[in-house]
Formats: C-alpha cells, structure tokens, sequence
C-alpha cells in the first residue's frame, strides 16, 4: 500500500463518547453506517462540523477542533431536519445552516404546498440568540462563510457565500456588534450582498485559499472561471479557461459545499465527476471523468492548464465484474493528483512534471489498495487529506518510504523503477535513512535499469529538491531529470495528449499562487525546455581548456575560473573526519577544478539571465551551493558504497590483490565516472586517482591498459607516484610501470619519471631526448667535429657517431624544461649502455 493513512478525525473515536457523557447518545443509533450521526463541513481552521440526531426527534448540531481535541455544542433545532450544509464563522459568533424542512412524499402526505422546501437560516450563537431567514426556496441552498484571515481573534463582519441550485452565487455582507455580551447581528432586516457568479453549473470552493473554481457552459465548450477572496472582504474574478469539456447536467453539482452522508439519492449516475486542484508550486489542473460505456475500461482526463496541455487515460479494468465505485475518485498530493478506483488502480500524475509519463506511477493490485478506505464516496477538501463521508473520518495522507522503497525494489519495469526513484528523491520528506536505502538499491541495480542511469537520475533529482526552494522560478532553470525523451508505454492504461488554451489571468501585479502560476504560463509561452540548464556549451569550453598550452593557462578568465573552484572547494572544508572515509578531496586535480569553476561561471550566466530581480550576490550563492552539493551527493554515494563492503579509507597498497569487494566499489565507480562523463559533470579531486587505484588492484595488466586506453581510468600524478615509488622492479612490476610510463602525458611523464630509478625509464628518456634533438637537426648536415667527452674511449662506432651528433645539436641550445629534466648526451649514452648490457646480461660499471 502505496498511500497511508491516519485518522486525524473520527466520529466514532472523538464524538460518541462525549455524546455519551452527556446524555445525548442514548436515542442515538451510533454504528459506523448509522446516517443519524455525520460530518457536514470541515473549515479553514481545522473545525468539524457534525450533526446528531438527539432525543425527542431533536437535531444538533456540533464542532470539533483538531487542535484542542475539544468538542463544543453549537446549536439544537427540536425537530427531525435533513441538514445539507452548516458553516460557523471564525469568531464563532454566527452559524449559517441549510437544510431540507420535508421530502416531497412528506409536503404531499401533510398537504404543505405553501411551505418551502428548504431553508437556509443565520442563527446568532454567542450566545443563542435570533434567527433571521436567508433564503426559503424550493431549491437546494448551501452557506459557507469566508475565513480570508488566520487566526483573526475578533471582527465586527462576517462574509457569507449563498449557493443556490438555481445557478447563482451571492454573497452576504454581516455586521455584528456587542451588547450586553452579546453578538447581534445589524441591520437584520436587509443584509447587504452582492451577485458573485450566474448561470454556473459546477462549482467549488477551496477553503484552504478562499477561492471559488466555477463552470459556465458557452456553446458546446465550458468556461471555467475563479473568483478570488481577499483579506480585505473584495473579491474579483482572477482567472479565465477554455474546457473541451460538454456538460449536459441539468443540476448544479457542487464539490466542498458541505459534505452529506453518502446515501444522497438525488444525484443522477451519471453527474459530472469534476475537481480543481492546485498546489504551491503555481499547478492547477482540472480532473474529470465519466463513466464508460465500455465494458471493462474507464477513462478520466486530467487537464494541467499550467503547462498548456490534457492527458486523457483509459485503464482497462482487472476484475470488471467486482463492485466498484460508480466514478474515479481523485485526490490533491500537492506534487501529485491521484486518480483512484478501488480495487482496481491507483495512478499518482506528477503535476509538475507532467509530460514524461515515467514520472507517474500507476499501480494495481495490492500496491494501488488504500487501507481503511471503503468503496463509497470519498472526497479530497484539503491537499493530503481524505474525507471518507460514509463512516465519518477525516485522514491524513501520505506517501509511506517504505512502501515506496519496497516497491523500488520490487519493480521490473524501468518506467516503474524512475517514477519510484523520483517520487522518493522529490516528493517524500528526505531523511538520511531514506538516501543511504536509495543509494543501497542504485548499487545494486545499476545493470538492471536499460532506459535511464539511476546515477545520474539520484543526483540531478536531488539537487533540484534541495536548490529549488530556496528562490522562485529556480525550478523552471535548473534541469530535473537526464532524459530529453521517454517513449515507453505504461501496461493496463493507455494515454492520449492534447494541446488545450493556455488560461487567462484577470489580474495585475498578483501574489502567492497567482504570481507563481502566472510565471508557469510565461515559460510554456517561451518554450519551457529551452529555460533548463544544459551542459552543451560548458562541454565543448571544457574540452577547449583543457588543451591549453602552460602559456595560455595563465590568463585572467583562467584565473578567475580557478579561483570559482577554490570557493566551491571551501564549502567542503568543514567535513569532519567521519565524512572522510572514503580517501577524496586530498590532492588537487586541475582537469576537475577547471569543470567546477566553468559550470559555476556558466550556471551563473544562464542564472543571471532569466534571474535578474534576484541580484548577483543572492545567484553567486546559489551556483556555490548547487556545484558544491553535487560534489557533496558523490561523496555521498562513495561514502555508504565504502560502508556497504565495509572498505577501509587506505587502499593504496599495490603489492597485493584486491577482494571481490574492492572490484564492486570499483565497478560502482567506473558507472559514477560514466554518468560524470554523461552530465558533464565535476568529480571531487582525488576520485580519479582512487578510481586507478582499485583499478591496479583488481584488474589484470591488459585490461587495465584497455581501460586507461579508452579513458575509464585517468592517469593521476598522485596514483602513478606512489605505484613507481612502491612497487619493487621485478619482471611483473617492471611490465606494468613501463606500460603506465609510456601513457603518461608529457607533462606528467616528465615529472614521474624522475623518481623512477630504472634503467628501462632511463632508456625511454634518452631515446625521447634522441628523437627531440634529431627532429631539430631536420636536414642539415652535421660536419665539425666534436672532442672526445669520455675519459675512455668506448669502441662503439654507432654510439660515437650518434653522441657527436646530439652534442652539436645540443651546443645550439635546448629548452629550458630540458634542462630541468637533467638530460644531456652523457646520459643518453650510458642509458644506452646500461640497457645494453642489461639486454646481454653483463654488468656495466
């Protein structure tokens, strides 16, 4: 079971034994299905509101506060009534209540034409006072009020909206004053209002932003519209949408206008299933189905008007002949809208990622099946909570890790395994616990995923969790996954796309939710994919520097792209010695310094563009902390890898074999290296000479040589020093330091051949210095003669030959870092000789 539960609200639990205690359940019929007993609303400010029915055919009505745990009586009508909707105020001074005075079959029976069918009534409660009369029609009304400010302690008005099946909103200005202890309502007699919406036919109140989302039919399209209410007691029309979406009811259907017991008869079967969920990132999306007329499939539309595009999904049903909810039930996850059908499936649609279908999980069987929640109706009136109307709970929602890991685990499919990766990585609160399990499953299935690098996947999702909270629109410019595309397809549901209108936004210089989802449009305006990081361009500038003369390495642009390395580098610095188990960040590798100081100075460039409002020392920050956490999250991965084959912080002992757990870390790093290379990616200093050195370890000598050859393992100084320095030269060791020696890059070669006392390393110098110097004579012919430079003559007439002609060559001059080098023609004849002697097996002295 993917999703958990947990009862934050329970009639049963929190309400019966109060009841009891006081004298009220004894006429009660108090089981789980009983309809006397009901939740009717749930507030801004976490207050329930439930109905009883009492002694005497007496109708209560009750509140319940999810902080204090305290219930309190609010009002009692002495007769049966069948209440639709009650809402209190936030002073709990007013309470507003619609209910249904009699059944047809009731008005008939008693000959009650004259008297309405239902009333809505504003009751004064503080204490019980006057009632005054708002609407008695014979059509359903429902009351809400407004909470437009938090934890407001006292006002002398109250707003109240009106909604009324004959297609209108109103909305009721209230102003109370104190007398005598007492709050009564002013003016009573005409209450001010005001006309909110006409000709709707759905609506929805979001209580939690004070919005109402609804529907008007034009032609055969719908318009869906939100009115926005303010602190300040206005209201205006705030957005404007085109839905593809035909609308034949002939009732007003209302979504969080209160909640009934689910035995409500009077909606048809077929009614308009349709919510509107938002979130804090700027998403909205409008969820909707119908039943098919298809035996064995349901299909549901999910439109993302935040990026300018619906998904239509058919589910082909496992069990069609088990009872099943009459419409797919969706909930708000904030990341992520699900779609629920019980005992069938679960689909959780990422909301800001909505165009990779890998990105959402769609579960069967026992992973889709949500405990406690029965097959009757269910509602979603707050994001991650579910209102289970028949038993009379409220729950908290969540993701549960572990059975998010378990399912990571279990999953065969690459579509499954990236969803649950990105689901763990973004959604579920990260703890270390749950990055070293990630990290556990990504070393062990790194051969298992074909379609996507989970490497490089861990580290690109979790930068873009960690760095996109802290500033606005970060998340529209740094990249949140490695794949460009994903063409695979999901078993048990088919999926259809459509470009829909962008929404218009009726306001200016908005705030909150409306800023950010005025942002969103803009970037789908101007082509979202084109705002996202790329490495293109820091690739091809890397590659470019690195094949920089010493000379030219010297420049300013050069020295201010390695100082950008030194700042991320100081980030590192307070590592205690715990985080330095494994052996990194101890020697300086100029290769990955220039990548870290070039990705800083071309993320702060691209960051500076689109980011001007934030300033430059607020962005110079940010690209610290975002290069700076990729290194971390590498360290990171190495750090539980090392733990895992519990591997010690010195491994460079070349005299003996590496364990088979050393060759897993190794193999481990190689795919680190690859993902590195993929991403254009900075390694932390030192990763390469650690990588060479399990490399000599655990390999043979010719697939080490392939794999230095095709650039999997990098010839460090650090590594290449220590193994001339401690291997002894015997036949084997003498094979592999020559193979090394003869790979090394020039500069680097020159420098570790130094300290490699052997005459094999000598002879190769010499004969590098014999080819320089013959490569400068070209074709000019060598005609003095040169004086005798040994004391003994040696009766070698090629030998002689060839040292008179380097030693006039090197009369002209050589370069400086020749000289350095120690090189003459001295030394090359006796390298010439020691390896000649060494060949016929005499000593030379």
């Amino acid at each position: 079971m993917l999703l958990q539960l947990a009862a934050e609200f329970d009639l049963q639990r929190d309400v019966v034994p109060w009841l009891a205690a006081r004298g009220w359940a004894v006429a009660l019929d108090t089981s789980e299905k009983s309809s006397a007993l009901y939740i009717v609303n749930v507030e801004r400010n976490g207050k329930i509101i439930y109905t009883w029915k009492g002694n005497q055919r007496s109708t209560h009505i009750g509140l319940y506060d999810l902080q204090t745990k305290e219930n309190e009586h609010l009002y009692t009508f002495e007769k049966d009534l069948r209440i639709i909707s009650c809402s209190v105020n936030s002073e709990r001074t007013l309470l507003a209540v619609s209910f249904r005075q009699y059944t047809e079959e009731e008005r008939v029976t008693h000959l009650l034409q004259s008297v309405s069918k239902y009333l809505a009534l504003l009751i004064e409660i503080h204490p019980i006072n006057n009632v005054k009369v708002l609407k008695a029609v014979d059509s359903c009304v429902r009351v809400q009020f407004l909470y437009p400010v938090e934890d407001r302690n006292s006002s002398t008005e109250s707003h109240l909206l009106l909604v009324s099946e004959d297609k209108y909103i109103e909305q009721f200005d209230i102003h109370v004053a104190e007398e005598e202890h007492r709050v009564v309502i002013q003016n009573s007699g005409q209450l001010p209002r005001a006309r909110v919406a006409d000709d709707l036919i759905w609506a929805q109140w979001d209580m939690t932003e004070q919005r109402l989302f609804y529907i008007v039919p034009k032609e055969s399209r719908s318009i869906l519209r939100c009115v926005q209410f303010y602190p300040d007691e206005n209201f205006n029309s705030t957005l404007e949408s085109q839905l593809d979406i035909s609308v034949n009811d002939k009732r007003v259907k209302l979504v969080n206008f209160g909640y009934n017991d689910c035995e409500d008869r009077d909606v048809p079967p077929k009614s308009l299933n349709l919510q509107v969920f938002t979130n804090k990132a700027g998403g909205l999306c409008v969820c909707c189905s119908l039943p098919s007329d298809i035996p064995g499939e349901i299909s549901y539309s999910i439109y993302f008007l935040h990026k300018g595009f619906s998904k239509t999904f058919t589910a082909s049903l496992e069990r069609p002949e088990t009872p099943q909810l009459k419409e797919v039930a969706f909930l708000n996850l904030d990341y992520y809208v699900a779609a629920y059908l019980p005992g069938q499936f679960l689909h959780l649609l990422n909301i800001q990622h909505p165009d990779l279908l890998c990105y959402s999980l769609f579960l069967t069987g026992e992973d889709a099946r949500i405990d406690m929640l029965p097959n009757c109706s269910i509602q979603s009136p707050l994001v991650s909570t579910v209102l289970d109307c028949c038993i009379g709970r409220l729950y908290a929602m969540s993701i549960s890790d572990s059975a998010l890991l378990k399912y990571l685990q279990n999953s065969k499919r690459d579509s499954e395994r990236l969803a649950a990766l990105h689901c763990a990585l973004l959604c579920v609160r990260r703890t270390t616990d749950l990055e070293m399990k990630i990290i556990w499953w990504i070393s062990e299935n790194l051969s298992t995923c074909h379609s996507f690098d989970p490497i490089q996947e861990f580290i690109i999702a979790s930068l873009y969790c960690r760095m996109c909270p802290e500033t606005n629109n970060l998340d529209k410019l740094l990249p949140y996954t490695s794949l460009l595309d994903w063409t695979g397809v999901i078993p048990g549901v088919a999926c259809a796309t459509d470009i829909i209108s962008l929404p218009v936004l009726e306001m200016q210089n908005s705030k909150g939710f409306w800023e950010k989802l005025d942002s969103n449009l803009e970037s789908v305006k101007y082509a979202e994919p084109h705002l996202h990081y790329h490495n293109n361009v820091l690739r091809r500038e890397w590659r470019n520097l690195s094949e920089e003369t010493e000379e030219r390495r010297a420049t300013a642009y050069l020295r201010n792209i390695f100082e950008n390395a030194k700042k991320v580098l100081s980030h590192l610095d307070a590592w205690d010695s715990e985080e330095r188990l494994v052996p990194l960040f101890q020697e300086e590798d100029y290769q990955q310094q220039l990548l870290m100081g070039l990705m800083v100075a071309q993320l702060k460039d691209h960051l500076m563009r689109h980011l001007q409002y934030v300033g430059k020392k607020k962005i110079d920050q940010i690209v610290l902390d975002y290069v700076a956490n990729l290194l971390n999250l590498v360290h990171r991965i190495m750090k539980e890898v090392w733990k895992i084959h519990q591997l010690h912080s010195c491994i460079f002992c070349f005299d003996e074999r590496g364990s088979e757990a050393e060759f897993r870390v190794f193999h481990i790093m190689s795919r680190i290296l690859e993902a590195a290379n993929g991403m254009c990616m900075p390694l932390p200093p030192g990763f390469h000479s650690l990588h060479l050195g399990l490399g000599v370890r655990c390999l043979p000598l010719h697939t080490l040589l392939h794999y230095i050859d095709n650039g999997v393992l990098h010839l460090t100084e650090t590594c290449v020093r220590k193994l001339l320095k401690d291997l002894d030269d015997n036949e084997k060791n003498e094979k592999l330091k020559f193979s090394i020696v003869t790979r090394l890059p020039e500069a680097l070669g020159l420098k570790a051949r130094q300290f490699w006392d052997h005459p094999v390393n000598a002879n190769f110098r010499a004969r590098k210095y014999v080819k320089l110097l013959l490569e400068k004579l070209g074709n000019r012919q060598c005609s003095r003669p040169v004086p005798e430079r040994h004391p003994v003559c040696v009766e070698f007439l090629p030998l002689n030959y060839l040292t008179n002609v380097l030693a006039e060559i090197e009369s002209q001059g050589v370069h400086l870092y020749e000289k350095q080098d120690h090189i003459n023609v001295r030394f090359v004849e006796e390298a010439a000789l020691k390896h000649t002697m060494m060949l016929l097996g005499l000593r030379y002295s």
